[in-house]
């Protein structure tokens, strides 16, 4: 199947020599093409770029068009809402919760945030940097181009900040 998306406000983060890391006050400019097209087909992008170069349509069958006016399009995943520092994944806490524990219970198991926290403070910092580098690396290969880090595991501000 083709996709073409036609008329995009603006393209973000598309193109050759981008920076692969924005953050902080740079997320102000980030790359953005206007007026902008984005072609796909079979789920691959197969051309972008301003409405000034794009070619047209040489086989209309199959093809879907959408018009991007007014919008902004992300070829990518955004995850807007991420723990990625943390020291110890709980998903034997998810099944506990499935099976109708509840938070006290499962923190009576040993389980829950003050463990979570626990096991954060006995981490050094290069290990915490380490294993979220390693689960950023992954998010990226599945195709996430933007994410939040949220923080708090630390639960005091001298355990986030590590001293």
């Amino acid at each position: 199947m083709k996709v073409l998306i036609k008329n995009i406000k603006g393209l973000v983060q598309a193109g050759e020599g981008i920076p692969q890391v924005i953050s902080g006050s740079k997320m102000k400019d980030l790359p953005i093409i206007h007026d902008a097209f984005l072609a796909l087909e079979d789920g691959e992008v197969v051309a972008y770029g301003p409405m000034s170069d794009w070619e047209g349509i040489s086989d209309w069958r199959d093809l879907e068009i959408i018009d991007g006016t007014e919008a902004y399009v992300f070829p990518c995943f955004i995850d807007s809402h991420t723990h990625t520092v943390f020291a110890k994944t709980r998903e034997e806490e998810f099944v506990d919760r499935v099976k109708g524990l509840s938070y006290e219970e499962i923190a009576l198991k040993g389980g829950g945030i003050l463990n979570s926290a626990r096991k954060l403070q006995e981490m050094t910092e290069d290990e915490l940097f380490t294993s979220a580098q390693n689960r950023i690396n992954k998010m990226r290969a599945l195709g996430t181009g933007a994410l939040e880090i949220k923080s708090g595991y630390g639960l005091s501000v001298e355990s986030e900040l590590k001293k």
